[in-house]
């Protein structure tokens, strides 16, 4: 049933919103300390957990896990026989990568043509802001128990959040897990992803001198490591059609679901006029059921300041999604076993594991599904839309073997124009205030005496 009075509540909210995703995107929370000092990381976190103990959350704190980052923990008990939900989200942001690539500063919060734009406006500070603005509508009248994390180094896939449910799962019992980190198919439909593909990222480092060593006296017969690291990546690819090609992994995979319009996704991808979309059969296919492989980052002599010598070392940073169904302990022994043995001229190389993790599908046979239909039909005015996702949330695989009892939604604010983890990144924020709006939605219409039965295993 339509509720004016909690859409009026969310709609009002929306200046606060907007001030507090401006305050939250000025923070650089890089969890990388190469890059960006640690203290930014918890200064993010103290933020989120000063915001949620002001929208009623109870006991919020920060808590140490293993990869050294900070975990934001609260909660909120249920009133009496009604069920409690998990909310999750995550502090941390992708470095900005090229900074002349942006179009504003990014990390400033800038509205242009109806955007706001900043690293982290969607993916995922853009969900801290939906969950509190959601938590601020309700108030007091919270018809459910709140368990809330916030994790502070899921860019990183270091693991630190998974390891530590692990060791404390008593903290994140609920009956429903919703982990806003995903988003809807387009602006303005309501859907819940799926299945996730899994992660396989390694470094491969090719030697084949003691030395760089000048290229006019040597090159030729010298075997060059760049060129070596070229060839090797080159075989990961069909020659003709680009489609991921790894010896010992099925790469022929459909997809069942909703599908993906090319048009529409040449456009959301910002593809150039001309330039052909890579593998084969349909754009759902190749997101959401292919292993797909991305060559991330390459270290070699750039070309300012380079020398007329023969490279002696080269590596570079591979990432290998893989659809549910892979094990990524058997795509990594493929993509190792590949790359070992597509390395020409007996070039010395070796390939360092930097992380993994496991695809996932959700059940969505539940109650947790059914309210969470209703309020997207509420807000949106049509039923919940079903897709896959091509990005890897290790915790999600964590969360379904801690909590089998419990169901798992993957929802949020980061539709396709958002352009996660790329320059000018941006959230609409009619998407902030609709699915918040939903959200608040679905927390009432979940509420109720359920059997529990969902005790850690």
């Amino acid at each position: 049933m339509d509720d004016p009075d909690l859409a009026a509540r969310v709609a009002a909210l929306m200046p606060r919103a907007k001030a507090d995703l401006t305050e939250l995107v000025a923070i650089p929370s890089v969890a990388d300390p190469r890059q960006y000092p640690p203290e930014k990381c918890r200064q993010a976190a103290q933020w989120v957990a000063d915001a949620f103990t002001e929208a009623g959350l109870q006991d919020v704190h920060l808590a140490p896990t293993p990869d050294g980052s900070h975990a934001v923990l609260g909660h909120r008990p249920p009133p009496p026989g009604a069920p409690t939900v998990l909310l999750y989200c995550h502090y941390d942001v992708q470095p900005p990568l090229d900074d002349t690539a942006w179009t504003t500063e990014p990390f400033a919060l800038t509205e242009r043509d109806g955007r706001w734009y900043g690293r982290g406006t969607a993916d995922c500070k853009g969900n801290i802001v939906m969950h509190l603005t959601a938590l601020r509508a309700l108030g007091d009248d919270l018809p459910v128990g709140i368990r809330f994390v916030a994790e502070g180094s899921e860019e990183q896939g270091t693991g630190g959040l998974e390891q530590y449910v692990a060791q404390h799962p008593e903290q994140f019992t609920a009956d429903a897990l919703l982990v806003c980190d995903t988003g809807n198919a387009a602006v303005g439909i309501g859907t819940a992803t799926i299945t996730l593909r899994g992660l396989v990222n390694v470094v491969v480092t090719f030697s084949s001198l003691r030395g760089e060593i000048h290229s006019g006296m040597f090159g030729g017969p010298a075997p060059d490591a760049l060129a070596a690291l070229i060839q090797t990546l080159s075989t990961l690819r069909d020659p003709e059609t680009g489609a991921t090609r790894i010896q010992g992994m099925d790469c022929e995979g459909t997809w069942e679901g909703v599908g993906y319009d090319e048009q529409r996704f040449r456009a959301d991808a910002g593809v150039l006029n001309g330039v052909q979309l890579t593998g084969t059969g349909s754009v759902a296919d190749r997101l959401w059921a292919r292993p797909a492989l991305t060559v991330l980052g390459i270290d070699c002599p750039p070309v300012v300041g380079s020398a007329a010598a023969v490279p002696h070392t080269a590596r570079a940073r591979v990432s290998l999604r893989i659809p549910p169904g892979t094990d990524p302990t058997a795509a990594l022994d493929a993509l190792t076993r590949h790359l070992t043995e597509a390395t020409p001229w007996g070039v010395q190389v070796s390939i360092e594991t930097e992380s993994t993790g496991s695809p996932f599908r959700a059940g969505t046979e539940g109650p947790a599904y059914t309210a969470l239909d209703a309020a997207m039909q509420q807000v949106y005015g049509k039923p919940l839309a079903y897709l896959g996702q091509g990005g890897s949330i290790p915790l999600c695989n964590v969360l379904a073997d801690t909590y089998p009892g419990a169901e798992i939604i993957l929802m949020g604010v980061e539709e396709p124009r958002c352009l996660i983890h790329a320059p000018n990144e941006s959230v609409d924020p009619t998407e902030i205030q609709n699915m918040a709006h939903v959200e608040a939605a679905f927390l009432r219409a979940y509420a109720g005496p359920r059997p529990s039965g969902l005790e850690a295993s």
